[in-house]
């Protein structure tokens, strides 16, 4: 879709946020299951697997969630991206990007980048000195575009089955 994109505080309730991230879900599942069984997710999968991926975290007080929304059309969500509080394992503040999407269609716009740099902007008015995620390895552009924010490879932090790689990046 042509036109410009505003990026605003969402709500992960609202049925259009829903929509958004059951696109995402069903997006890193289909890779999922293509790089390790050669199939796409199947709809009992999807069906099952989807309401157990924890979204309410994204919310105050322990986080917010961010949606670019059409400037033509409020209607149409492009992409979103969630970041919530927490502490690390020595108590110190820190804040942690989820759910990091942009519709197929629009990758390569831009659009990842600015996401990412408003989910820092949020982390730093939290006064967080470090943002952080884990990943996996088959998400290849994702992978990319943190690195070509100043995010760097970090030891793991988190025990998720599906974590293979962890990112931060200092915010000070």
């Amino acid at each position: 879709m042509a036109g410009g994109w505003v990026i605003e505080l969402g709500d992960v309730g609202d049925p259009a946020c829903e929509a958004l991230l059951r696109d995402y879900y069903v997006e890193v599942s289909d890779r999922y299951y293509r790089l390790h069984e050669g199939r796409h997710s199947t709809a009992e999968e999807i069906e099952t697997g989807f309401p157990r991926v924890r979204s309410d975290d994204l919310t105050p007080p322990t986080g917010e969630f961010l949606v670019a929304r059409s400037t033509e059309d409020p209607t149409v969500l492009a992409g979103c991206v969630g970041v919530r509080r927490l502490r690390d394992d020595s108590g110190t503040r820190v804040a942690e990007v989820r759910r990091l999407y942009v519709r197929p269609e629009l990758r390569g716009s831009g659009l990842g980048t600015s996401l990412l740099l408003c989910a820092e902007e949020v982390a730093r008015v939290w006064d967080v000195a470090t943002i952080r995620l884990d990943t996996r390895l088959d998400l290849v552009e994702a992978r990319s575009l943190y690195l070509s924010n100043g995010w760097v490879e970090v030891p793991a932090f988190s025990h998720d089955v599906h974590a293979e790689a962890w990112y931060a990046k200092r915010l000070d």
